[in-house]
């Protein structure tokens, strides 16, 4: 982990990039709020941007997953095995963090869509980071309540269900900034896009449901996109569902 990819993007709020995924350190005094952990291989990197901003792992009080893919629970069975940190999710999703089913791109897809630009380069590199090991985090807990959470930050859970079934977005009411997950991202290898999108149909579990779910993201106030996958954008939330609406919208028929 260098220094270049931990990046303080707003008053406590740390942006962390690793292996084509993102992840967050929300701070309040000395404690901290992990939200995602990357892939199993960047388990030691997220470890390491705690230290990088004057932390240590002990001071992570829990961990919000947004979502239950491979690509953000990487550190968070060597969190929980190492220092006890409890994981939050949605009550809909913790059955999938558990592991009693799987929403995950079927490698049968991803070697289907070889073909497509960026698809065989971000395939390898995912498998390299552990993209396709079993990670299953049998302590996953629903949050405690729909309101803010007593965690540093005080993010709020919005629900964003449709790229998994219990996806979740975070709003950040004190900075004004909303943590959108999977469910708008600002760039990714397999898109030759970028600036707010959708993830490619292909890592959608109900492609229907995420597309409903930018209406949710798109009523909040803020002015600070921060994304699972591509960089923050500083813009409204309004205005980056918009952007991601206007570039999908003549191709709706076909997806």
């Amino acid at each position: 982990m260098k220094a270049n990819q931990v990046r303080q993007v707003a008053d406590d709020v740390f942006y962390v990039r690793g292996t084509n995924v993102n992840w967050y350190l929300l701070r309040d005094g000395a404690e901290l709020t992990l939200v995602d952990a990357g892939y199993p291989g960047d388990a030691a990197s997220v470890e390491a941007s705690v230290r990088l901003i004057g932390h240590r792992p002990e001071d992570v009080r829990a961990i919000l997953v947004t979502h239950a893919h491979v690509d953000h629970l990487g550190a968070v069975g060597r969190f929980h095995s190492r220092y006890g940190t409890p994981v939050y999710c949605d009550p809909i999703e913790v059955g999938h963090a558990r592991r009693d089913y799987l929403e995950q791109v079927p490698v049968r897809t991803v070697v289907a869509s070889a073909w497509r630009p960026g698809v065989l380069p971000w395939a390898v590199r995912a498998a390299r980071s552990g993209g396709t090991s079993d990670v299953r985090v049998p302590q996953a807990q629903p949050f405690p309540t729909n309101s803010a959470l007593d965690l540093p930050g005080h993010p709020v859970p919005v629900p964003t269900h449709g790229h998994t079934s219990g996806h979740t977005a975070f709003q950040l009411p004190s900075v004004g900034a909303v943590l959108t997950g999977d469910a708008l991202v600002t760039g990714h290898p397999t898109s030759r896009r970028s600036g707010p999108q959708r993830l490619p149909a292909m890592f959608d579990h109900d492609r229907q449901r995420s597309w409903t779910a930018l209406d949710q993201l798109a009523e909040l106030a803020g002015d600070l996109v921060l994304p699972g996958h591509g960089q923050p954008w500083p813009g409204s939330i309004s205005d980056a569902v918009g952007v991601a609406r206007t570039a999908e919208e003549p191709r709706q028929h076909t997806g």
